[in-house]
């Protein structure tokens, strides 16, 4: 079959929003409005495509999101808290166009990660324009706003947060690169994504690589930048079988990187950003202790109501000290009113055991990416328990996918029985 243009556009128009859905900015100041576009796009994609979808491949889809719309229904019908309802509809739609998204793909997974890959370079070209331009446009910047986001934006070109963005860095003044997402920890996952992409599954581009590598240090996550030295840790221990003049030229490049990274952790641990540290460690374990306290169905998936629970819900100093003892770090918070972004330690609080597990389980049996997929599954891992994204579309797309595959070998084996 003809991959056409009008193919091509839709995909990387599909696999564009999927990404911005996934922490962009685009949805985060017209969220209800881009979910409106993104789902009649995927519909128009089905009248326009011409290839047909398996039926074993759609009937698992169907059954899939039948699973996925009872477990977030039996949520909001038994959670400990009153739920608001139109919280869950946002849940309903997040599975909706995750479902549809791998739906569309689903006769050829390769295409997804064609697309994923171009969507993906795009972005990496614009953060690093992004970087630059701050230090041309930090005069002319206008704040633009949401009911829970601000920043400020050149021509709704480029995005910046200055106001706790702001570093220092070997004399250097800079605003920290958060692209097109609403932080730069977020830009740091998809950027991390496109070097795994690059360096491990197309192998196309090392200049790309090296690209991306900067544009990852410019968003001065810890995280980023840790995940960043594991992938060049593994690229150079394979490199080093076949182009050993590489491996040199990757260690040159990775020094500078891991004194940035070393300097950043510093700070977290004892330095001005560590109230950062402190945060991540109390959404690590907080809701860990309110989901032991309700272990079945959790405290539910409205935000409003997880914020309210946990600025009440406070360890006992018998717990903390454990705790403290267990990790070997002390956590000097005792509650907060904000969300978490944690979003694993997130579901087993809102959901409960049972479900939150389940849902893991299908992240972990993803079939987006088979290769190097324990490399892919850390990186993933580790993005989503440090970013509150695991259901957000993108990454609730890979849940997806195991889900639709446990249902497609069910549903093939009872073909083949009849």
């Amino acid at each position: 079959m003809i991959y056409t243009l009008k193919q091509k556009f839709l995909d990387n128009l599909i696999v564009f929003m999927l990404v911005m859905s996934s922490g962009g900015l685009l949805f985060v100041f017209n969220r209800n409005l881009s979910y409106g576009i993104f789902l009649a796009i995927l519909f128009i994609s089905y009248f326009l495509m011409s290839n047909k979808i398996h039926k074993i491949s759609f009937n698992s889809s169907i059954v899939t999101i039948i699973i996925l719309f009872g477990l977030f229904i039996i949520n909001y019908l038994f959670a400990v808290n009153d739920q608001e309802i139109k919280k869950y509809y946002y849940y309903l739609m997040v599975i909706s166009v995750s479902v549809f998204s791998l739906t569309h793909f689903a006769n050829n997974k390769n295409r997804l990660l064609l697309r994923l890959y171009t969507v993906l370079q795009i972005i990496v070209f614009h953060s690093l324009l992004n970087f630059v331009f701050f230090f041309f446009v930090n005069d002319n910047l206008s704040v633009i706003s949401s009911t829970y986001h601000e920043c400020e934006t050149f021509l709704n070109l480029f995005f910046y947060t200055t106001e706790r963005g702001i570093i220092t860095l070997f004399g250097l003044e800079f605003c920290r690169n958060q692209g097109l997402f609403w932080e730069p920890g977020v830009l740091q996952v998809f950027l991390n994504l496109f070097f795994f992409l690059n360096a491990f599954i197309f192998k196309k581009n090392r200049f790309m690589l090296i690209l991306t590598a900067v544009a990852i240090v410019t968003t001065y996550s810890t995280t980023g930048i840790a995940l960043l030295l594991l992938q060049s840790l593994v690229y150079i221990l394979k490199e080093m079988k076949n182009n050993k003049w590489l491996v040199p030229l990757f260690i040159f490049f990775t020094i500078p990187v891991f004194m940035i990274f070393s300097l950043n952790v510093e700070e977290k641990f004892k330095g001005e950003k560590e109230g950062s540290f402190q945060k991540r460690l109390f959404d690590l374990t907080q809701p860990l202790f309110i989901a032991a306290e309700y272990p079945l169905t959790g405290i539910g998936l409205d935000l409003n109501q997880f914020q309210g629970m946990r600025e009440e819900f406070y360890f006992s100093s018998s717990n903390l000290q454990a705790l403290q003892s267990q990790m070997g770090v002390e956590s000097k918070m005792t509650g907060t009113d904000k969300g978490s972004s944690n979003s694993i330690m997130f579901l087993f609080a809102a959901m409960g055991f049972p479900t939150a597990i389940l849902l893991i389980y299908m992240f972990f049996k993803q079939q987006i990416i088979n290769d190097n997929k324990w490399l892919l599954m850390i990186i993933m891992l580790i993005s989503v328990m440090s970013e509150p994204l695991l259901l957000r579309p993108f990454f609730f797309m890979f849940i997806v996918s195991g889900f639709v595959q446990f249902f497609y070998r069910i549903l093939s084996y009872k073909q083949e029985l009849s």
